[in-house]
């Protein structure tokens, strides 16, 4: 039996406090040891979880948020060490995803008593390389939004530094026409959405039939252009009605390939541009929840 416990936590997470921390500890001391260790810069939580596996721990927990506990899956990817969930950040999807309390103690009791279970990961490949992701893509408009927030303003305001961003994009919308190739059938879309899970910006459901655990990908779509097609799309979102939109487009795929140009974030991360191909990795990640 593996006797330790390794945290990698991020101290620039929204809600970050070394007492919780501390707390969740104090849970974990009960039946094995604990290693703490800090991130200091971007993808610095891969390269820790790298690190952490060939400690061969009992589990690895992330402490942070969504985009912390992406640089941490990359990080272990296709090992057998399974991965605890502390969430500390803005919006915590795959937590809520996952049906994981948000409070420190009851997070780390589930970790305790969870068991491991395997969940598919979405791949993008980019020129730049490969990279993973366990909730989402977005091609287009709230990619555009990810990429100009604020991160000090993040940083104080949480989930209303997207909504500015989100407003000031909408204002000087312009969008490009975008190939999409899904399973080789061909689509033309101004924005998209790829799921991974069903949850997107904390409990809407943009991808609602999309499951963690399902080696496939949910795509949606807008084929409209106008900055009131988006706006109709955004409200149907927050309705619930998007799918009955008759700009949108809605399908599970396998393959999915995107030409033009458009930004791209993951996992509410911002990561590049296109051209993209997405893909997915079944059973890639075993996950205590």
């Amino acid at each position: 039996m593996r006797s330790s416990i390794i945290i990698i936590a991020n101290p620039a997470s929204r809600t970050f406090s070394l007492s919780r921390i501390r707390q969740a500890e104090v849970f974990l001391q009960q039946g094995f040891g604990t290693e703490l260790v800090l991130t200091h810069y971007k993808d610095h939580a891969q390269l820790l979880a790298r690190e952490a596996l060939e400690k061969n721990p009992y589990c690895i927990i992330a402490a942070g948020g969504d985009g912390t506990i992406n640089e941490v899956i990359n990080g272990m990817y296709g090992s057998d060490i399974p991965l605890g969930i502390l969430p500390l950040g803005t919006t915590n999807v795959l937590a809520r995803e996952l049906s994981l309390p948000l409070d420190a103690a009851g997070a780390i009791k589930r970790v305790l008593s969870g068991t491991p279970q395997y969940i598919s990961l979405g791949r993008i490949s980019l020129s730049a390389g490969d990279r993973f992701f366990c909730l989402m893509a977005g091609i287009g408009f709230d990619a555009k939004a990810v990429f100009d927030v604020s991160r000090r303003l993040k940083r104080y305001s949480g989930e209303a530094a997207y909504i500015i961003s989100g407003i000031r994009n909408l204002i000087r919308y312009r969008p490009e026409k975008l190939t999409i190739t899904a399973d080789g059938n061909t689509y033309d879309a101004y924005t998209a959405v790829i799921g991974k899970a069903s949850r997107y910006g904390g409990d809407f459901r943009v991808t609602p039939d999309a499951d963690i655990r399902e080696a496939s990908l949910h795509l949606c779509m807008l084929a409209g252009a106008r900055r009131t097609d988006l706006l109709r799309f955004a409200f149907g979102i927050v309705t619930g009605d998007h799918l009955k939109d008759p700009d949108v487009v809605h399908l599970k795929a396998y393959e999915i390939a995107i030409s033009g140009h458009a930004h791209i974030q993951i996992d509410g991360d911002y990561i590049g541009e296109t051209p993209a191909r997405f893909s997915v990795e079944r059973n890639a990640l075993k996950i205590l929840f």
